[in-house]
């Protein structure tokens, strides 16, 4: 057992949590190197004033408490390192804040000095929430020029005496000081030059709290001109609305709303983009951008808020356009010569007209628009009789999109008539089948999991007849072909505890449950 010095020791370490200590983020300065910043007489006189909370009709001002510091929980234990650490590190940002506030009271200083505007008749002090205390001399014409809150307090003061202000509880001393320094500057956009989006944003608070309206459009006019990160984008929309500076933030705020007219044409935007994308030349840009927009989709889909959307109407005449040149390309390639240029010209073309209606069905799949598809997709027969003229490797592109209405359908991501579900696989599961082998080969982004599952969930969902005319075709097919037969064994099973052990239908209607035929085409 360790003895207790030993324990001390560990401690001292960082290597054993002490429950006797606690730590809060919130500290006071110190106060004798606060002191060196200070110069102020004592004058019980002085008016004390707190923007942005002034009330008009009284002098008396009154203010919300400020938040209670946080604190850690009773049940969390940190070491003597940990709590070192962190002391270390807000030591040092306190020294950063300190240091630029003295260059910014030498700043003061030496506006006093140079002879331009006299000697401060103003003696203000600056009172942070957590006791920072800062004095500096300044000038009642420049307040009162540039400040419309400065210029009230100070406008029925007596000429030729030094007046004392305090500002307290404010929330940022630095940037309060930043903005008092910025009226005495001739060329705000040089003297904001790379400050960075949150200092502004503080600083525009602090020159709309004071309204200093010179400082106002200062820094309007820089966030309209730099550049923001997604983030900054975010506090920008916020701190304007809360500022409610209205007409004053229009040009900022341009660069993230339009007019109306231009919602009323998202529609169009919307369609050139989707087919800029479907008749790309290059194929790599092209599976980018529709990585792009499919995300961009999505999010949208997830903002209900949202008023700007690609139309039903759009996404079918898409559909249809990728449907006529397939017909097209099909057709060709059933007339093909020998020439292997032409051939694999031709297999190109399928396979990117087979990847846009791909993308086009998945947008309508996530849009919960995709219930005509499938009726359109069963309807096309011409296409499917096309199909089985070419060899495999021209045309398992488009068995892909027979999978894909399969899998949502099994997802309950698609809801259709169990005729239009029928009349779906009566047209399509052959041709896919015929491809399964080579798709599982061949196409490492399609999950053969997923697609037995798609299509055995959605054969379980026609009626008991039905699936026994599929099932039973497919057991045939699945014995001679294997691997490069869809493996739905799980939906085999389910049917026949349907039809011979659960016989829910023979006991409704007292008599055996038949194997009946049912017409399934080839």
């Amino acid at each position: 057992m360790a003895t207790s010095r030993e324990v001390s020791t560990m401690i001292k370490q960082g290597f054993i949590s002490d429950s006797t200590l606690s730590f809060s983020p919130s500290r006071t300065p110190n106060s004798s190197s606060t002191r060196l910043l200070l110069n102020s007489p004592t004058n019980s006189n002085k008016p004390l004033l707190s923007p942005p909370h002034f009330n008009n009709s009284s002098t008396e001002l009154t203010h919300p408490p400020p938040p209670p510091p946080p604190t850690r929980s009773a049940h969390h234990h940190t070491t003597l390192f940990q709590m070192m650490s962190e002391e270390q590190s807000l030591e040092l940002n306190r020294q950063k804040t300190q240091s630029k506030i003295s260059k910014l009271v030498k700043e003061f200083d030496g506006f006093n000095n140079n002879g331009v505007f006299g000697f401060g008749d103003v003696r203000l002090t600056v009172i942070g929430r957590d006791g920072f205390k800062v004095s500096c001399d300044v000038h009642k014409r420049v307040l009162m020029e540039k400040s419309g809150f400065f210029s009230d307090k100070l406008k029925d003061r007596q000429k030729g005496i030094v007046h004392s202000i305090e500002i307290s509880e404010c929330d940022d001393v630095e940037v309060y000081l930043e903005s008092l320094v910025l009226m005495y500057s001739d060329d705000f956009k040089k003297r904001l030059m790379g400050e960075g989006v949150t200092k502004i944003l503080a600083l525009l608070k602090v020159c709309a709290d004071i309204m200093f309206d010179a400082g106002i459009m200062s820094c309007l006019e820089y966030l309209e001109a730099v550049p923001w990160t997604e983030d900054e984008e975010e506090k920008v929309i916020s701190h304007l609305s809360q500022l409610q500076l209205h007409e004053s933030a229009t040009e900022v705020l341009q660069r993230v709303s339009c007019e109306l007219s231009t919602s009323c044409r998202a529609d169009d935007i919307f369609t050139k983009l989707l087919n800029g994308v479907l008749q790309a030349k290059d194929d790599k840009a092209r599976r980018e951008m529709k990585t792009v927009i499919s995300r961009l989709f999505k999010e949208d889909s997830s903002n209900h808020d949202s008023r700007l959307d690609v139309s039903k109407d759009t996404l079918y005449s898409l559909c249809h356009g990728c449907l006529s040149s397939l017909i097209l390309c099909l057709s060709e390639a059933t007339c093909v010569d020998d020439d292997k240029r032409d051939r694999g010209v031709l297999m190109s073309e399928i396979a990117r007209e087979a990847e846009n209606l791909q993308w086009i069905v998945d947008i309508l799949i996530d849009k919960k628009e995709a219930d005509e598809f499938v009726k359109l997709w069963a309807d096309q027969k011409e296409l499917a009789v096309l199909h089985s003229k070419i060899p495999t490797i021209y045309r398992h592109e488009i068995s892909k999109v027979t999978s894909q209405l399969c899998v949502a359908i099994g997802r309950g991501q698609i809801l259709v008539p169990k005729e239009a579900r029928f009349y779906l696989l009566s047209t399509w599961l052959e041709p896919l089948y015929d491809d399964f082998g080579w798709i599982r080969r061949v196409c490492k982004s399609v999950d053969k999991k997923v697609v037995e599952d798609g299509l055995g969930r959605t054969i379980l969902t026609l009626p008991l007849i039905q699936q026994q005319a599929i099932l039973l075709k497919w057991f045939d097919r699945f014995l001679n072909k294997g691997d490069d037969c869809p493996n739905i064994q799980r939906a085999f099973e389910i049917w026949w505890r349907r039809a011979f052990i659960r016989q829910y239908a023979a006991e409704q209607s007292n008599s055996e449950l038949q194997l009946a035929v049912c017409d399934y085409p080839n």
